[in-house]
């Protein structure tokens, strides 16, 4: 990190820089100073703006935000007022980073008109908190699809059969109502296959995954269907390693992602972005254990549409809650129980402009690796 305005801090006898504390922090640290210039970045601060400190330095922070970021408010205000202020869910996002919902707490330093800013993504305690309630949403709708599975859909053929019958040997004016018996016997039918998609069926067949590979499979699909008009976005990391999954429902859970993505973007300039990053150090702890999950595969979903209300998203992987017209409300349920059984953890941000949805799932333990399947890069 390059020398600047950052001071000594004293311990007793002895003088430490700054500069070496601030690199052992996992905290997103920066220092700007007059037009927003940035003047110090540590490791983490790097890693939240994708680029090294020298090139924030040489761009200055208005180069990877636009201008009427409330990030910029925030310092005005401070430089103003020479005050310590924390602004919660600030949204971070531009073309050169992706989106990150942040805390700021923004403080001048004395002597010096630098502003020093400290980011705060939402905490691993949130993101395990929310986690364990999308399970429970998915566990509860995994218990009703084996009870409607059971007492629904032997009555419903009885019915349906029975329709047909009538249908064959009713009047003209009641065979549309025979039909219509049949075609809403169709519907619940349907609709219970879905729901048994969430019954307990085992272990899961897991194995060594290039996950680019599975994302190049559903964009086909997409593109020769549903996202037809659709532009399509893709960066990968050419050295993430495999994931440790069942293929099939990777497919099942990204399919999914994209096709709701691709329903909310624009007509015209819609676009989807499909990224892939190896996040160092993000770990979980698991509850009631010390044990800690390491999740480093992230893989990233994000779209243009118009964004998810507010009042939704707290409830977004909830079985039987949507914003589509005509939806049912269990795909988003259906994945994140696929995302649970597999050990991971889903996330959304979004805004009124973008939607990003971010899977963390874990590599392949070392008892499972075999030859040739423990990298992620797309073959030539």
């Amino acid at each position: 990190m390059a020398r600047g305005v950052l001071p000594f801090i004293r311990k007793s006898s002895q003088s430490v820089p700054a500069e070496a504390v601030l690199e052992a922090l996992d905290i997103p640290i920066l220092v700007v100073g007059d037009d927003d210039a940035v003047k110090n970045a540590n490791p983490a601060a790097e890693f939240l703006f994708t680029t090294s400190e020298h090139t924030l330095q040489r761009e200055g922070l208005r180069s990877f935000l636009p201008s009427d970021n409330p990030l910029f408010a925030l310092i005005d205000q401070v430089r103003k007022d020479r005050s310590n202020v924390t602004e919660h869910g600030l949204v971070l996002e531009s073309p050169r980073i992706p989106q990150r919902r942040v805390n700021v707490q923004a403080a001048a330093m004395s002597d010096t008109t630098a502003i020093i800013l400290a980011f705060k993504e939402r905490t691993i305690a949130e993101q395990i908190e929310r986690q364990l309630f999308h399970k429970g949403a998915a566990r509860s709708v995994t218990a009703m699809a084996a009870m409607l599975a059971h007492e629904v859909r032997n009555p419903l053929s009885g019915i349906r059969g029975a329709a047909q019958l009538l249908g064959e040997n009713a009047a003209p004016e009641d065979k549309d109502l025979a039909t219509l018996i049949c075609d809403e016997s169709d519907r619940i039918s349907d609709l219970v296959n879905r729901m048994e998609a969430f019954s307990d069926t085992g272990p899961l067949t897991r194995k060594s995954v290039n996950i680019h590979e599975v994302l190049d499979r559903v964009q086909r699909l997409a593109v020769s269907g549903f996202a037809s008009n659709v532009r399509f976005i893709n960066k990968y990391d050419p050295s993430l390693p495999a994931v440790y999954a069942d293929r099939d429902q990777l497919i099942q859970v990204f399919l999914n992602l994209v096709k709701n993505a691709a329903e909310s973007v624009p007509k015209e300039g819609g676009e989807i972005q499909l990224r892939t990053a190896y996040r160092h150090g993000v770990r979980f702890a698991v509850i009631g254990s010390d044990a800690r999950v390491h999740l480093p595969l992230e893989i990233t979903v994000q779209d243009n549409g118009p964004g998810i209300s507010e009042d939704i998203q707290p409830y977004l992987f909830d079985a039987f809650v949507t914003t589509k017209t005509n939806g049912s409300g269990l795909g988003l349920a259906l994945v994140a129980k696929i995302i649970d059984d597999h050990g991971g953890i889903i996330q959304c941000d979004s805004t009124r402009s973008r939607t990003e949805f971010r899977v963390m799932m874990p590599t392949v333990p070392s008892s499972a690796l075999i030859p040739n399947q423990t990298s992620g890069k797309v073959p030539e």
